[in-house]
């Protein structure tokens, strides 16, 4: 499959920060995204083995709920090519430490994945430029949007 460009936008936003505090800057977005669902996933990785598309599907399936486990265990997975998976969470702040009740001041666990730097540093990247689409109802283009091109 042949590398496609990564289409962008360029949005205006005020700078809150930094050397551009308080001016109106333009940033890329990526945008004309699609998903490749699961299913269509699986089928794609079975197509270049000897297994079908369900054998790999229960085989990820496993792996995950494995992995899960292991991490809500407090434990760092190192989930092979994909990178490691670990717990985190984000804590209310407290002033006195003997106020601190994990129960109340820890909130939203989650999983978080890093990357393999090795297979998921993107190279040979193109980028391509296209027109924001606006919903329906508004006018034509932003003059916020107009001639940025690189």
């Amino acid at each position: 499959m042949a590398n496609r460009p990564l289409a962008y936008t360029l949005t205006s936003q005020k700078a809150t920060v930094g050397k551009f505090k308080d001016k109106k800057v333009f940033r890329a977005r990526p945008t004309g995204r699609k998903r490749v669902d699961y299913r269509s996933f699986c089928d794609e990785v079975a197509n270049a083995t000897t297994f079908k598309g369900a054998e790999v599907e229960a085989v990820l399936r496993l792996a995950a709920e494995i992995a899960k486990k292991h991490v809500e265990n407090g434990d760092i997975v190192e989930y092979g090519d994909l990178g490691t998976l670990s717990p985190s969470f984000q804590s209310k702040m407290v002033e006195k430490k003997e106020d601190f009740n994990p129960r109340v001041h820890i909130t939203k666990p989650v999983v978080k994945l890093a990357p393999s730097k090795r297979y998921f540093t993107l190279e040979g990247v193109t980028y391509e430029r296209v027109e924001s689409v606006k919903p329906s109802g508004e006018g034509g283009s932003s003059s916020e949007e107009e001639s940025m091109d690189p």
